[in-house]
């Protein structure tokens, strides 16, 4: 078994970790098992009080997890009792085996919390293709639930027992009000590396104590991600265990709203979508060997789905996020990205900018171009990359950070 490697904390990491309120209804434990480390928690154990609802969002790559099989299933049937999720190991490409380790840990979470294994959702995270011995969360589960906590201090360790190449905690804690009536909503997250969208890009848990139907859950989690996670990339590799889920346990007794759409709920979605944003961008932040947070901004695009796919092309560009690394106004390479992005594009319109520094216009270097100008915003620590392709009215805004020695460094010996 390895013992646990301590990467240095992201310069990019917020100066303070919020602290997040009680939740009503959630209940939080963490504990070691074994799962791959030794000296360390990597088993996360939330109880839900009876009447939960849930929602979830999950990966489009086509080799999935287990967990993620068996999340999406469990969805289909009535309420949540319990959320488990371990790190070291995503339990995916380990077949029929994986399968099975998912259903006893089911099982053996269920006995713990008192309820149907449908009504437990299992996530995990870590080395894929290496089998998982659920074995190790026997007793360990019963535990768990026998000394649950709610407090600040068990949100920080909820966030800490789900890391694995991650260098801080990721939270994010909001309030809102329905009918009147105050609303929390609490979130967790982990990722930095094999981050790139198609739903999720990472782990990401997000509670509330508002009394929501699954089916007003479910269409405000998939808005929400379409704007947040949807919009992230470190490393443009879309991860077999990408899960995202949101929990309402009720608990705050407002109103009964049953339409998403709902103008009672607009103070609420508003609230959802900007923790959403928060914690997307806190795992770009977080991006293995990452020094720049970089936002990519694009308009003028014939759609606001062209202006995406371009965003996400110069977000995804090695070149581009090479030259952010090294702190060079290269705007030839944003040029390249926006040409091999397959979208409606004109050389002679596009406007390029770091920053508020605008170093091209109508297709050449802009003739007031300050080298001095434009290396002083890429010496900062956040960088914002804006083009304007003169078309139309779509935009988009994506989030990713620069590509540095230290990312092939933590790759190039994942499972050692």
């Amino acid at each position: 078994m390895s013992s646990a490697k301590t990467p240095p904390v992201s310069p990019l990491a917020p100066k303070s970790v919020p602290e997040l309120p009680p939740i009503g209804g959630v209940g939080i434990a963490t504990a070691q098992a074994g799962i791959r480390y030794s000296g360390r928690t990597d088993v996360l154990y939330l109880a839900l009080q009876p009447g939960t609802q849930a929602a979830g969002v999950f990966t489009r790559s086509k080799c999935p997890s287990a967990p993620v099989d068996w999340c999406r299933e469990a969805l289909a049937s009535e309420g949540a009792r319990a959320l488990i999720v371990n790190s070291g190991n995503a339990n995916a490409f380990t077949g029929a085996r994986g399968r099975d380790a998912v259903a006893l840990t089911a099982k053996i979470g269920a006995e713990a919390a008192g309820c149907r294994p449908d009504e437990i959702f299992i996530a995990s995270t870590g080395v894929i293709g290496e089998p998982l011995d659920a074995t190790k969360f026997e007793g360990v589960l019963t535990d768990c639930a026998a000394r649950t906590e709610t407090g600040p201090e068990a949100w920080a360790a909820a966030a800490q027992a789900i890391m694995t190449t991650d260098t801080f905690p990721k939270l994010a804690t909001r309030k809102a009000t329905i009918d009147g009536t105050e609303v929390t909503i609490n979130g967790i997250a982990k990722g930095a590396g094999m981050i790139a969208p198609d739903m999720a890009t990472m782990l990401s848990f997000v509670f509330t104590d508002a009394a929501l139907p699954q089916v007003v859950l479910q269409t405000l989690l998939s808005v929400g991600t379409r704007t947040s996670f949807n919009c992230v990339t470190v490393d443009g590799d879309t991860s077999t265990s990408d899960t995202l889920m949101l929990f309402a346990t009720g608990a705050a007794g407002n109103a009964p709203v049953t339409d998403a759409g709902d103008e009672r709920l607009s103070g609420f979605r508003a609230a959802l979508d900007d923790l959403l944003i928060e914690l997307a961008q806190l795992v770009a932040k977080d991006g293995e060997g990452a020094r720049k947070f970089v936002t990519v901004n694009v308009k003028g695009a014939t759609g606001d789905a062209s202006a995406h796919r371009i965003a996400m092309s110069i977000a995804n560009s090695p070149l581009v996020k090479t030259a952010i690394a090294g702190e060079d106004a290269n705007w030839g390479r944003v040029v390249m990205a926006v040409g091999k992005a397959g979208e409606p594009a004109d050389r002679d319109r596009l406007a390029i900018w770091f920053g508020d520094v605008r170093v091209a216009r109508e297709g050449a270097r802009d003739p007031d171009y300050s080298e001095e100008a434009a290396s002083a915003v890429m010496r900062e620590s956040d960088v914002s990359v804006t083009v304007d392709l003169g078309l139309g009215d779509g935009s988009a805004r994506v989030w990713t950070c620069d590509l540095t020695k230290g990312y092939i460094e933590i790759n190039g010996d994942y499972r050692s």
